[in-house]
């Protein structure tokens, strides 16, 4: 997932060379050349990651990371200090102004781009859960959010995957003083099956152990609903680099090289738990302060109100920042005849399972909304038409392709279909209620070519009637 990379350093040549290679692997690249143009543009540009060198004159990086942390504007955007020091006391000091982490000059490209990679994806999480938190308080239903540099760190449980005792008894004592619970399995089947039944703030395990492979098991941390968004903590040597890199690929949030510095894994654990507890907490506070106000009685999903509300900012955000978004218009074809036939109880029944199947096959942070009757929207945040046509297709198969159960008579079924209008916003500006009425336009068409289909916008097809205007009135 590509995303925008400010380069800092003071160095011209190191600045081109780092541009070179994230503009290679497709990078939208911007650069500074001094901490005060870096805390401006960091501002004004919202990257998504920040590649900040240390040794500037007038103000270093480690003033550059504090200050930028103690902005509410800038505190989300991860930064990695690429620096030629390379003692474990400058990589704390640099964790401890809110780093996120250190890479040692001359950078390896295989740990930059998984790096990068890694952090852009975690940002981009992030960002949806603050958007849908700051969506709610702007309609009144929430207090201001607390800052992520106000969450405690102390009382953590904290799981060690480990088979060598002396690592074991080493990051045991390290972590002691700070967690209220530290468990320990020597074996990968044991630490997944702890870590599944648990409820840990973070995972630790280390590349090297002897009954399986370590990446496997991340792998499959990843894909347990309870451990999905528990940090993990991978410790490795220094040759392990390309297995550290692939790691972060499959999830990982973070790397410790041994020896361990007492102080540094300190630091990277709290940092991951520190950011564990804040996305609790962002999510808690978001699901408890949703009123039914806010969401559809009838499928859980949210309404007309929250989308268009949340739509606005959504729109606006990736608009400033020249990101791909999509928008989803999906109509049931001959739902009329299900209710006339049935009875609004089955009517009913079919909406809630067509809202179970769209939220099964979208992303985490898509957003998914009953617009009213059996209209459903689906607003896809960085991803450009061709990534929302296959999901479209996905979804539209997801429908047609499997009857649906009557709940009122046992054994007997319903065939639906849905038609789905794509629209994007790559050629047109940032207002919601044009991105919406595209899409109308897209699913007028998809109607007309016979149900059960997916259409693109295509301006070249517009249909003038009185339906065009029906998203005007956006949030009644």
């Amino acid at each position: 997932m590509p995303g925008r990379v400010l380069v800092v350093d003071d160095v011209l040549p190191n600045v081109k060379l780092l541009e070179a290679k994230l503009s290679a692997e497709y990078f939208d690249v911007i650069t500074a050349m001094n901490g005060v143009d870096a805390l401006r543009l960091a501002t004004q540009e919202s990257p998504d990651i920040i590649l900040l060198d240390i040794m500037m004159p007038a103000m270093d990086g480690f003033e550059v990371c504090r200050r930028l942390k103690q902005d509410g504007k800038t505190q989300h955007i991860p930064v990695v200090m690429v620096t030629a020091l390379s003692d474990a006391s400058d990589r704390v000091k640099g964790l401890e102004a809110g780093a996120d982490d250190f890479l040692t000059k001359p950078v390896n490209d295989t740990a930059l781009f998984a790096r990068v990679r890694s952090l852009v994806r975690l940002k981009t999480m992030m960002d949806e859960w603050r958007m849908r938190e700051q969506t709610s308080h702007d309609l009144g239903v929430m207090l201001q959010p607390e800052q992520a540099v106000e969450v405690d760190t102390s009382g953590a449980a904290i799981l060690i995957i480990e088979d060598n005792p002396i690592d074991i008894a080493n990051i045991e004592d390290i972590l002691r003083g700070d967690a209220q619970r530290v468990d320990i399995e020597i074996s990968i089947a044991k630490g997944l099956a702890r870590a599944i039944s648990g409820e840990y703030d973070l995972i630790i395990t280390s590349l090297g152990l002897n009954d399986g492979d370590a990446l496997r098991l991340c792998s499959q941390l990843r894909a347990q609903d309870r451990t999905r968004q528990v940090p993990i903590l991978l410790v490795g040597e220094d040759d392990q680099i390309p297995k550290i890199a692939k790691g972060l690929d499959l999830g990982v949030n973070d790397y410790l090289i041994k020896p361990i510095d007492r102080n540094e894994l300190l630091a990277r654990a709290r940092t991951q738990i520190r950011r564990r507890r804040y996305q609790d907490r962002l999510r808690e506070n978001y699901e408890q302060s949703l009123s039914l106000a806010l969401t559809d009685s009838l499928t859980g999903l949210y309404n007309r109100r929250y989308l268009f509300s949340h739509l606005k900012g959504l729109t606006t955000r990736s608009g400033d920042a020249k990101k791909a978004m999509s928008i989803l218009l999906m109509d049931l074809d001959h739902f009329k005849r299900v209710n006339d036939t049935y009875g609004h109880a089955v009517g009913d029944d079919v909406l809630r399972e067509i809202a179970t199947r769209i939220m099964g096959n979208v992303r985490n942070f898509d957003l998914v909304a009953r617009l009213g009757g059996e209209e459903f929207v689906v607003v896809m945040p960085d991803a450009d038409r061709e990534i929302a046509l296959r999901v479209a297709e996905r979804l539209r198969r997801k429908i047609a392709d499997a009857p649906f159960n009557r709940m009122d008579k046992v054994g007997e079924t319903l065939d639906l279909s849905v038609s789905i209008g794509i629209a994007d916003n790559a050629d047109t500006s940032s207002d919601p209620t044009e991105l919406l009425r595209r899409a109308d336009q897209a699913l007028y068409q998809a109607k007309n070519g016979g149900r059960n289909c997916v259409k693109l916008y295509d301006q070249s097809t517009e249909v003038v009637d009185s339906n065009t205007t029906r998203f005007l009135n956006s949030a009644t």
